[in-house]
């Protein structure tokens, strides 16, 4: 570790993890109340469940970006943060806003729109901690060295507080309200949230490869245009059946076509990187992450997205488990496994350790990695099954849901298999092995 201040990365990991290991948990739930629908229904009825289970991924993949970004700021910048102090005070203001909406959750208060439940004053806290960050992260920026790495994530940074300010509005006219809804939750998964998984891969590449610069901002250039390019206008798949006007549908399914693109060139990347690299970094697990990352990421997001995305596909599979089976691999891929993969880049540096447990860490990878990817495919048949008997035969729902028991029973088994594989990384990347551990020493320490 070069700076002190990247220390404050290691509280933002920290609350993270607690957070993953909290959605894991509750996703188990849910999986096991598919197969068993009066489990805990009257002390945790299944919304309720699912609003704890959605929310605690959002938040703690946002601080895992925050704690990515102090971490990696420093190193770019070339300058300690401008302020360490204002950055733990952020990370108590998120902490005690996501507790408090858990709480209120649980006590049934909340507002009712689709991961964006939190009540009022919890969103006004999460826009002051934002605002708090972006004054942090921006200053140091300004005062240090420039990199394209540092442009592109304070514009993902940036993107996501300005389209966070939707959520403050909830209009009474529903295709108004599901259009803003969408502002927030499409355009920060499929457009800045893609700059900062992008801009993130390319400061891990660059440290792990030992590529030259103007090579990973080349490609950054490029993954960054493709991004905001479909992603924008590729919110318009969601438009179809909301009352919006007709055109959407060629807008939306053109663009959001065009989305697998952004995803394929991470693919490219990060292995042209690796197969460039002139550097044996020591730390094999994290770059395991970053390739799993690219890949999955593309699968997911890019051709699970691409499956159902143009609206004569759509109209049939919109909201059944297709969607399902797209949105867990797609955010396990582009985000979790980002996260996952500059943590374990950072820890042995955060904790002045070299990198250890490593088989471990990738035992952890592949067993989420494959969870996922079965839970994925299970779904995808129950989706299509849904999908024939239910919108193609008129079938009932609940009549549907009783022939789909076994697919359930299936991806219940494959969650087990993730909260391991999450439980695993989590004692790999925070607890040291009994043997003595060796203490970095900064002469000996691969060239960053």
């Amino acid at each position: 570790m070069k700076y002190q201040s990247q220390k404050v990365a290691l509280a933002y990991f920290a609350c993270a993890m607690i957070l993953f290991a909290a959605q894991v948990t509750f996703g188990l739930v849910l999986g096991y109340i598919y197969v068993a629908p009066n489990f805990l229904s009257e002390l945790l009825p299944f919304n309720i469940a699912r609003m704890i289970h959605t929310n605690a991924l959002v938040v703690w993949l946002l601080l895992g970006f925050f704690g990515a970004s102090y971490y990696l700021i420093p190193e770019e910048t070339e300058r300690e943060l401008h302020s360490p102090k204002l950055a733990y005070i952020q990370l108590v203001l998120l902490m005690v806003g996501a507790s408090a909406a858990v709480i209120g959750y649980l006590f049934r208060i909340h507002e009712g729109r689709e991961f964006l439940e939190q009540p009022l004053w919890v969103k006004l806290g999460i826009v002051v901690a934002a605002l708090i960050f972006l004054y942090n992260v921006t200053m140091t920026v300004l005062q240090g060295r420039k990199t394209v790495i540092t442009n592109v994530l304070l514009l993902g940074l940036w993107g996501i507080a300005l389209f966070f300010l939707f959520s403050l509005y909830n209009p009474a006219n529903l295709t108004v309200d599901k259009m803003y809804w969408w502002y927030v939750v499409h355009i920060w998964v499929e457009g800045v949230w893609e700059l900062v998984m992008a801009s993130v891969l390319a400061f891990m590449m660059l440290k792990l490869t030992g590529v030259d610069r103007e090579v990973v901002e080349k490609w950054l250039y490029v993954i960054v245009a493709l991004a905001l390019f479909t992603g924008l206008l590729g919110t318009g798949h969601h438009y179809y059946w909301i009352g919006t006007p007709g055109y959407w549908q060629w807008i939306g399914s053109i663009f959001s076509a065009l989305e697998i693109l952004p995803f394929f060139a991470m693919v490219m990347f990060t292995f042209v990187m690796v197969w460039k690299g002139r550097r044996e970094h020591p730390n094999k697990a994290a770059l395991l992450w970053a390739l799993g990352c690219s890949v999955l990421a593309f699968f997911g997001a890019g051709v699970w997205g691409f499956m159902h995305t143009l609206a004569p596909m759509n109209y049939y599979t919109h909201g059944t488990q297709v969607t399902a089976a797209h949105g867990h691999l797609a955010f396990f891929g582009a985000y979790v496994s980002m996260n996952l993969a500059i943590i374990t880049y950072a820890m042995p540096y955060l904790l002045g350790r070299r990198p250890y447990n490593q088989v471990l860490n990738m035992a952890s990878f592949w067993l989420m990695a494959s969870g996922m990817s079965f839970m994925t495919f299970t779904l995808t048949f129950a989706g299509v099954v849904q999908t024939h008997l239910q919108r193609v035969l008129g079938q009932g729902f609940m009549d549907v849901q009783d022939q789909l028991s076994l697919f359930y029973w299936m991806r219940l088994g494959s969650g087990v298999v993730v909260v391991l594989g999450a439980l695993l990384f989590i004692y790999a990347t925070f607890v040291p092995r009994r043997e003595v551990i060796e203490t970095v020493n900064p002469a000996a320490a691969p060239a960053e």
